[in-house]
């Protein structure tokens, strides 16, 4: 089985990876931190786009490609932090009017906590007492469902689990995949740029084998999660999701170490990553159970 990229989805990614860099630039994301609010405006962009219409076929107004193609879109969605219940409104799109279109905002209550409840037009599952929950990324307010305690994941018997649902955690796994690259990317940049002690600081050993660990767990979970996108098995998924989880949040937490002092502070991006990698990793299948699920298997 063949999972280099092929010419078309080579085009694909370089398309969306330019057009999120006009609708979704670093002054975008900042503002998108202070207010806390959805961008109803670039929701409607990204479904003119056909971001949330990509698997729809052509003749009921969609792009008509596959889940591999949509792992690359959500990748690229990950590297820039673009926020909003993305992944939800995608797999609602075939079946919920205006979805695709970016006219409507949809976000799952099936697994407890339950991200943008308030800026939702539908809610998935049900989430009748929802309570407001403090998050600790400013670009993903949360409610949790009393009773669930944030940890209703319905993953116990994985291979049972709707078509949906494993999507869900496969394009979820994609967005971590997409921070994990781009930390490795800044952390690169930042040690090629910033001298101490008279030479820049990518010379120095320890600080090489941060940014080699990070490359290593980028490119494993990438191969992952495009292999489970080709096989749809669900026990890769759910191995996929556990790589990709651990790609982002060490490897932001290492673009920390690499930045230094710099990289705690406000004004530097490398925070925004490990928080929402944090809070992608509790929402869609959490490493316990997905550990859980690939030791059976096994």
């Amino acid at each position: 089985m063949d999972f280099r990229l092929t010419e078309d989805q080579r085009a694909l990614r370089k398309g969306v990876r330019e057009l999120l860099a006009r609708l979704f630039d670093r002054e975008a994301l900042r503002a998108a931190v202070d207010s806390g609010r959805l961008d109803r405006e670039l929701w409607r962009e990204l479904g003119a786009a056909g971001f949330f219409a990509l698997r729809l076929p052509e003749e009921e107004g969609g792009v008509g490609l596959g889940l591999p193609e949509a792992v690359l879109v959500f990748e690229e969605a990950g590297r820039v932090l673009l926020p909003g219940p993305l992944v939800a409104t995608h797999v609602a799109a075939g079946s919920l009017r205006g979805a695709a279109e970016g006219e409507v905002v949809v976000t799952d209550a099936s697994e407890g906590l339950v991200p943008w409840l308030d800026e939702a037009d539908v809610v998935l599952g049900d989430a009748e007492g929802a309570v407001p929950l403090r998050s600790v990324d400013p670009l993903t307010p949360l409610h949790r469902v009393p009773g669930t305690g944030g940890r209703a994941h319905p993953f116990r018997h994985v291979e049972r689990l709707p078509t949906t649902v494993l999507e869900t955690v496969l394009l979820t796994a994609a967005e971590q995949v997409g921070s994990a690259g781009r930390t490795t990317e800044t952390a690169v940049a930042y040690a090629r740029e910033r001298e101490q002690f008279g030479q820049v600081i990518g010379g120095f050993q320890a600080v090489k084998h941060l940014c080699a660990g990070m490359l290593v767990r980028t490119e494993l979970a990438r191969a992952a999660v495009r292999a489970a996108s080709v096989t749809a098995d669900p026990v890769e998924i759910a191995g996929a999701k556990l790589l990709a989880d651990e790609a982002a949040t060490g490897n932001a937490r290492d673009c920390l170490q690499v930045f230094g002092g710099m990289g705690f502070t406000w004004e530097a991006d490398v925070h925004l990553h490990l928080k929402r990698a944090w809070v992608r990793a509790e929402l869609r299948l959490p490493a316990a159970r997905a550990e859980e699920v690939v030791a059976a298997r096994l």
